[in-house]
């Protein structure tokens, strides 16, 4: 479906406006008039498998009962009120959509107790979100769904593959490939962006296999430890987002990661699922993730796959790519996107999610 130019200019607009926070305040200036959309923020608290996590409800002020998305987190940006998720907080209660956000169990305000990268917990944290806004009047119980950008990409079609209660989902940056594919894909581009040499690549390269292989099982702990010492010290060694030491695999998050296959949570969705991707995306490798989705996209007729012209990872256009790849910048991106905007925005009035003040 391509949006009509009205729509466009309308998200673009959109796009652009303050965070919704501050977009609620009371007008203070003479010649301020009343905002047609009206949005309240409420402090939202809810259980999931014995830890109570703690988030922010931006509720649109609608008649009638109002769809909503709960929002699952990218790895760099465990807080709700992160600068990735802003875009949303504006855009889909001005489309009459509520939206959820909430700090990642382990982090802010949901305690200290963190799900040691299994993502079935992630993904039944974000089901028990949805199915605490189903008590609320205001939203419409049979239509809340999901969006995750990143690993939340990944998170939020495990979510819908577990539970019926989620109507819809929204994948960005969700990488069909396993972790380790894709961190070594990541790491390949940060150092090359970053000038470092062939010789250096395949350092990374060999010592990321070496961990990989250890985490399999089919290599020695002893022998990805030395990788690690013999790369730790390198300049380039803070591109791989690797530990300095190996943890056994046996309690290793890392190997959780890459034991999960992505493709296999999708293929599980009945719902309707939008995935989009930035074309210039460095973090994940898009190609072969839509290759891999056109394989299995007669068995998915409800989804739809986008490619974004121009965007990096976190659908972003106004950041270069060394800024973009910078380790330090990790947790302050902000999706600028104006054609993000605008499919996201007109996939959910096609799924009839939106609604007029």
């Amino acid at each position: 479906m391509r949006p009509t130019a009205g729509l466009c200019a309308l998200t673009m607009f959109l796009a652009a406006l303050p965070p919704a926070a501050s977009a609620q305040e009371p007008p203070t200036l003479p010649w301020s008039a009343p905002a047609t959309v009206k949005v309240s923020v409420e402090t939202h608290r809810f259980a999931s498998g014995g830890a109570m996590l703690s988030g922010t409800l931006y509720m649109p002020v609608r008649r009638k009962p109002v769809a909503a998305v709960v929002v699952t987190h990218s790895a760099s940006s465990p807080l709700g009120d992160a600068s990735l998720y802003e875009h949303l907080k504006t855009v889909l209660p001005a489309l009459g959509i509520a939206v959820l956000t909430y700090d990642r169990r382990g982090s802010g305000r949901s305690g200290t107790q963190s799900a040691g990268g299994d993502f079935t917990v992630l993904a039944d944290d974000a089901i028990a979100a949805v199915k605490s806004l189903k008590t609320d009047p205001r939203i419409d119980a049979k239509r809340i769904g999901t969006w995750g950008l990143s690993q939340g990409g990944w998170i939020s079609p495990l979510a819908a593959s577990r539970s019926p209660d989620i109507a819809f989902v929204i994948a960005v940056a969700g990488p069909v490939v396993t972790a380790d594919v894709q961190m070594l894909f990541s790491s390949t581009n940060h150092l090359r962006a970053n000038g470092y040499s062939q010789a250096d690549i395949d350092q990374m390269v060999a010592t990321r296999k070496a961990v990989d292989d250890y985490m399999r099982g089919t290599a020695s702990r002893e022998a990805a430890q030395q990788r690690i010492d013999a790369a730790k010290t390198k300049p380039w060694f803070k591109y791989t987002y690797m530990g300095e030491t190996v943890r056994d695999r046996e309690v290793s998050q890392w190997r959780r990661e890459i034991e999960n296959d992505p493709l296999a949570n999708l293929t599980k969705v009945r719902v309707p699922m939008l995935v989009l991707y930035g074309a210039n995306d460095a973090v994940v490798p898009v190609a072969d993730s839509v290759e891999r989705l056109k394989r299995v996209a007669a068995r998915l007729p409800r989804m739809r796959v986008h490619v974004v012209a121009g965007a990096d990872h976190a659908m972003q256009m106004s950041v270069d790519e060394k800024t973009s790849l910078d380790p330090k910048n990790d947790g302050t991106e902000r999706a600028d996107s104006p054609e993000y905007i605008a499919v996201l925005s007109s996939w959910l009035a096609a799924q009839g999610l939106t609604s007029a003040p």
